[in-house]
């Protein structure tokens, strides 16, 4: 009895530590989501149209590949404990894994936080596989 666990767990060992293989015809890809709080400061908020203008001069500029954008309403404490309440706006972006994605993903949340006075813009990153 003992050997027939022994036995079980090197196979179990051994199929958890198989890799995944590709599934045909896809490629490695990210699956990105940015997340652009609109407030600025205790009184301003980011405008739709100044919002439109960021995405025309910026994130197309960026990805001209595409992405997809939506409204959304989110919240957090902070440091006192308060609760805040946040309209934002939401980026995704599907690419491939290629080197100059970073700075360009990267060039779009520096660019929104000097537009906006924003302390930053919350980046979320997905391994995924992809085809276009």
């Amino acid at each position: 009895m003992r050997r027939a666990w022994a036995i079980g767990i090197v196979i179990l060992s051994l199929t958890a530590c198989a890799g995944h293989t590709r599934p045909a015809g896809l490629k490695r890809a990210h699956v990105e989501r940015l997340y652009f709080g609109r407030n600025i400061g205790d009184t301003a908020t980011v405008s739709d149209s100044a919002w439109t203008r960021f995405v025309h001069e910026v994130i197309t500029t960026n990805f001209p590949e595409g992405a997809t954008i939506w409204d959304a309403a989110g919240q957090w404490r902070d440091p006192s404990g308060a609760t805040v309440r946040e309209r934002s706006f939401v980026v995704e972006l599907v690419h491939l894994v290629t080197p100059d994605v970073e700075s360009r993903v990267t060039r779009v949340m520096d660019e929104y936080k000097r537009r906006f006075a924003q302390q930053s813009v919350l980046r979320l990153v997905a391994e995924a596989w992809a085809s276009f």
